[in-house]
């Protein structure tokens, strides 16, 4: 049994069929079949179910997957020790940022990082945090960025900055007029929310909801996207709230309609997760510098009481 094998074995789990898992692993599929094959016969067992299309694992091959995601994570972290022994930070790395966080704060690091660490190849996905969860957990993402705490296991967390919930409320709304606004002013009623799915939703709701006795049920409108969002109220369909670096973008004509949250201002927390293995510290450390260092200049916010953004 090989460590490469074990990595084929987790290429075919992943994408269901030989062909494409050889691609994946830069091999021909003869050579990733034979080496399968191999295994399987020393093993005395399959572990694939090629009569199936796509391809589904055995059960006894479900938990082989299981133990050969462990040993290669494993035989992975020599490589990073070696690299952390000669300061070596370089090499491919998988992060996932959440929707609501990619488009403001990825500009805002990515040019300095990839100046400060040239030899780091980032490759970046915007994700849910739902598919986020499931990606590190599965060894497809090094890292992401997503607004905690998330209370899951075998993943931790690392605070980057914590960032206030801000109120767009348009003109003729009823608290157009009022300079800062309370929590409890809030109605669910009149709340235009990201659609399902959306960290930030929940976390609105969860506001909402800690205050008064409210339900979902008569949401007016939803959309995908908060640049969406504002357009919807400033047709008078309602008032948002918007992530705080998502107001820094706003014309000055817009900025007018903005209210700051009394303090404790609501904010969610973000932070860069990853997997309880730890791997590719050294990348995940120099990301988390460089983050929480350019953004001390963008937030001043101190009092704030952090909203969770878990579904409830």
């Amino acid at each position: 049994m090989t460590i490469t094998q074990l990595t084929y074995v987790l290429a075919i789990a992943e994408h269901k069929n030989f062909t494409k898992a050889a691609e994946k692993c830069f091999v021909t599929q003869p050579t990733l079949s034979t080496q399968i094959q191999k295994l399987e016969e020393e093993l005395s067992v399959l572990i694939f179910d090629r009569s199936k299309k796509p391809i589904e694992l055995t059960e006894v091959g479900r938990k082989i997957v299981h133990q050969a995601r462990n040993i290669v994570n494993e035989s992975e972290r020599i490589q990073d020790i070696v690299d952390q022994q000669k300061g070596f930070i370089g090499g491919e790395f998988r992060i996932g940022i959440i929707p609501t966080v990619m488009p403001t704060l990825l500009p805002m690091f990515l040019k300095a990082f990839i100046k400060k660490y040239p030899k780091v190849k980032l490759k970046i996905e915007e994700l849910t945090t739902e598919d986020i969860i499931e990606r590190i957990k599965d060894g497809h993402l090094d890292a992401a960025i997503a607004a905690t705490p998330l209370e899951s296991e075998n993943i931790k967390e690392r605070v980057l900055y914590y960032e206030p919930f801000v109120g767009y409320i348009p003109e003729h709304h009823r608290l157009y007029k009022k300079k800062t606004i309370d929590v409890s002013d809030l109605e669910i009623d009149d709340m235009l929310l990201l659609e399902d799915g959306h960290c930030f939703r929940d976390g609105v709701i969860n506001l909402c909801k800690a205050f008064k006795d409210q339900t979902n049920e008569s949401f007016q409108l939803e959309s995908g996207s908060i640049e969406t969002l504002i357009k919807l109220s400033n047709e008078g369909l309602g008032m948002t709230l918007l992530p705080y670096l998502h107001t820094l973008e706003l014309s000055d004509k817009l900025v007018g309609n903005l209210h700051h949250f009394n303090a404790p201002s609501p904010a969610r927390e973000v932070s860069i997760i990853y997997h309880k293995s730890e791997l590719k510290m050294q990348i995940i450390d120099a990301l988390h510098t460089v983050i929480s260092g350019i953004i001390r200049g963008a937030i001043a916010f101190q009092n704030v009481k952090i909203i969770s953004p878990l579904a409830k």
